[in-house]
């Protein structure tokens, strides 16, 4: 989100403290928005990630697009629209591109191949934003020169509704549901994503990244996770004064372990499996490179400074990407 000419300090302040809504409206070039919207059925066989989005190129060029991965198949979509055709507020969560719309109430689609509506039927849980830590950046979020930020709108929601898809209707009713964002001017050179609301406690949900930051001339490992369970959020991040003391990455898995500045131990096993490619920005283009998954199973266990168990469970149907330049990830 960075603080162009026609971008001013109040504008700054009321977009980073929405972070669900539309941050691009004064940008004419070199930006990029996209909300991540999955959807997981209540027998777990129909998963579908949807992504509306806008990108602008260097020279202000638009791309107005809508993602779909089929994560019980890996097949991948990308279906584009004329910019006029883009509609999005800046202050809530609700997007319009052309017959479809995507907002706190729910989804509408009218894509080939993907027909029907889903209603999310209990209220979104988004990581909270207050003044200090407008939401999953923390004081990050206030920084104007960042190259990608970061949005949770939802840890996890009930849905109800149908897809009608080229193999048949797909029931939601009792499924559930996940939404995050980013904007900005292009994703990490390296990073590690995963994400699921699928433990045998409902309501339990895990969103984890970790990513290489460009910073002043140089980079530096950022890290941002959250635990949610009980109704109580466990957080882990650079800008909590966690630290990463154990990252591995091999094609089988993605063993990550962190510690608290309280002395909570948090580790993260993510088994890797084949998915579907997603386009996504590079600084001056949509482009095809990463590979997500819908499949990933993610064991989580999270103890206290004594060693004693506060949490131990595995998540399924979990969202994974794996990309970049993992050689300097490793290394940091």
């Amino acid at each position: 989100m960075p603080l162009t000419a026609g971008k001013s300090v109040r504008n700054l302040v009321s977009s980073t403290m929405a972070p669900a809504g539309f941050h691009g409206e004064r940008v004419e070039r070199s930006f990029f928005e996209g909300w991540y919207v999955k959807l997981v059925s209540a027998d777990r066989a129909h998963r579908w990630a949807v992504i509306p989005g806008l990108f602008l190129g260097p020279n202000g060029e638009p791309d107005v697009f809508i993602q779909v991965l089929d994560g019980s198949t890996g097949r991948t979509w990308y279906h584009q629209f004329d910019r006029s055709q883009f509609q999005a507020a800046t202050d809530r969560f609700d997007v319009r591109i052309g017959a479809n719309r995507f907002t706190s109430e729910g989804v509408s689609l009218d894509l080939p191949g993907l027909v029907g509506a889903v209603r999310y039927t209990t209220p979104l849980q988004p990581w909270p934003v207050r003044p200090w830590a407008p939401g999953i950046m923390g004081w990050y979020a206030w920084i104007p020169t960042m190259e990608c930020y970061h949005g949770l709108l939802s840890f996890d929601h009930e849905l109800n509704g149908t897809l009608v898809t080229d193999a048949g209707p797909a029931t939601f009713d009792g499924g559930r549901g996940y939404i995050e964002k980013d904007w900005g001017e292009g994703f990490p050179s390296g990073y590690v994503w995963m994400q699921t609301n699928h433990f045998s406690t409902v309501g339990t949900s895990l969103s984890a990244s970790i990513a290489m930051i460009p910073w002043r001339g140089t980079t530096f490992r950022g890290y941002i996770v959250g635990l949610r369970h009980n109704g109580s959020l466990f957080r882990f991040a650079t800008y909590t004064g966690a630290k990463t003391t154990v990252l591995d990455i091999d094609d089988d898995q993605v063993i990550w372990s962190l510690i608290s500045r309280d002395g909570l131990h948090l580790s993260l096993t993510a088994d890797r499996v084949r998915g579907g490619l997603l386009h996504a920005p590079i600084r001056t283009e949509m482009h095809r490179r990463v590979e997500e998954t819908l499949d990933a199973k993610v064991r989580v266990r999270l103890t206290d400074r004594n060693g004693s168990v506060l949490f131990d469970d595995t998540g399924e149907c979990a969202g994974l990407e794996v990309h970049g330049d993992l050689a300097t990830l490793l290394d940091a």
